[in-house]
């Protein structure tokens, strides 16, 4: 199995899973105690094209983009996403966290 992870920042972007991508598990990252993004672990299937719906226009201009799963960071098992979704929650000594839903 492949495992990719899914971000999306609210008012910015969000990433969409299609057929082929099954989610796994969700996690909300806080900065400061702010919620800035989620992220979401998904196993991948076969290559496909990921939805990427830009936001940052407002509902009425929406653009939506398919970005091929060659790009995304690979990871060989789910125990390797949430080892980099952790990495990426802790740096020195920034108040950043890590809530799964």
């Amino acid at each position: 199995m492949t495992y990719v992870i899914l971000t999306s920042k609210p008012g910015q972007f969000r990433t969409e899973p299609v057929e082929g991508v099954t989610p796994l598990e969700t996690y909300d990252y806080a900065f400061y105690g702010r919620a800035t993004a989620s992220f979401v672990i998904a196993e991948l299937h076969q290559a496909v094209k990921v939805r990427v719906i830009d936001e940052s226009g407002g509902a009425e201009a929406e653009t939506i983009n398919l970005v091929p799963s060659k790009f995304l960071e690979r990871f060989d098992t789910l125990d390797a996403a949430r080892a980099a979704l952790r990495n990426l929650a802790s740096f020195g000594t920034m108040d950043l966290s890590l809530t799964k839903r």
